[in-house]
């Protein structure tokens, strides 16, 4: 699993290995299917030749890899067979393990020296955006940090009212001014108010829609702009958050939301209520833009940071 923590402090064994047993349970139907399909696809193949190239290319995009992605993993485990000249069906999935890993990229550990660090999160509405925020904000407190939480999804009323209690269930701070604010004041407010309390983080949240890019984009910079005239470098990250259970409509959503603003890191939800696990593959590989978290349960504690060698470990495990 991941060794470190948010802020790179290193973890202990046990939550290192409780972790680890919570993403091998959250990615249960997404290995299953996925391990089916490589099996049906090299049933009576001693080797890997075209036609089990074939068959593996079904799979990989049957399972919300992504075209582009796919026909990139092809490309080089046929690379590796004509490099080998024979590859027994056998060493099949240590092969794919590696040049899956090879195309996802691992998060970069936030800078403890950047206070307060400010998070914007974006995603469409039901994608569990308020949700990660709250156990974003329960993982800070567990490592010590005071959080300020800035409620600028003003445009419903919901979003307000969950965000409020996820802040009061978690106990961090929760600057907010209600439905039909102005989304960009409030984040000023949350960034001046974390400041001025010397507080370690800064999340906000901001509104689920995605109706125009045109207008996503003027509003999202709008908010980025009034929050650098309190912190001229913020935001320090800007975290889209995707359902992983919508499959290639969540890569759809990725392309419309890194068009609109810079997004700089992903945080994947529901992965175990799907069998989509593999959308992370292509989602991590086309944008070039590494997964920062992943939903793996519905408990407080099952957002997880990223690793690749850990979730590739358990997509094939068994």
């Amino acid at each position: 699993m991941a060794l470190f923590g948010l802020f790179g402090k290193r973890k202990e064994a046990a939550v290192e290995a409780e972790e680890k047993r919570v993403l091998d349970s959250g990615l249960e139907k997404s290995r299953e299917g996925f391990l089916g399909r490589i099996a049906r696809a090299v049933a009576g193949k001693s080797s890997v030749d075209d036609e089990v190239l074939d068959h593996l290319e079904e799979v990989l995009v049957g399972s919300d890899v992504g075209v582009e992605t796919t026909l990139r993993i092809i490309e080089r485990i046929q690379q590796r067979v004509k490099r080998d000249k024979y590859v027994g069906t056998g060493e099949l999935n240590g092969i794919l393990r590696e040049e899956i890993a090879a195309l996802m990229k691992d998060p970069v550990p936030m800078d403890p020296s950047t206070k307060p660090y400010v998070i914007m999160v974006v995603g469409v509405n039901g994608v569990g955006k308020t949700t990660t925020i709250g156990k974003l904000a329960h993982a800070f407190k567990k490592e010590g940090k005071q959080v300020v939480l800035g409620a600028a999804d003003t445009f419903r009323a919901a979003a307000v009212d969950q965000l409020r209690i996820w802040s009061e269930r978690v106990g961090v701070t929760l600057v907010q001014q209600g439905m039909n604010a102005d989304p960009a004041a409030v984040a000023y407010d949350a960034v001046e108010s974390a400041k001025a309390k010397g507080a370690d983080v800064v999340i906000i949240d901001t509104a689920g829609r995605l109706h125009n890019k045109v207008n996503l984009m003027n509003e999202l910079t709008k908010v980025r702009n009034v929050m650098r005239k309190v912190i001229p470098d913020a935001p320090h990250e800007v975290l889209l958050v995707l359902d992983a259970s919508t499959g290639q409509n969540a890569i759809e959503q990725a392309r419309q939301f890194t068009k609109a603003t810079d997004v700089t890191a992903l945080a994947l939800t529901k992965l175990d209520g799907t069998a989509k696990g593999g959308v992370a593959i292509g989602i991590s590989d086309q944008f070039s833009i590494p997964i920062k978290y992943l939903g793996v349960g519905e408990g407080v504690d099952h957002l997880q940071i990223f690793d690749k060698h850990a979730f590739v470990e358990a997509l094939f495990k068994g």
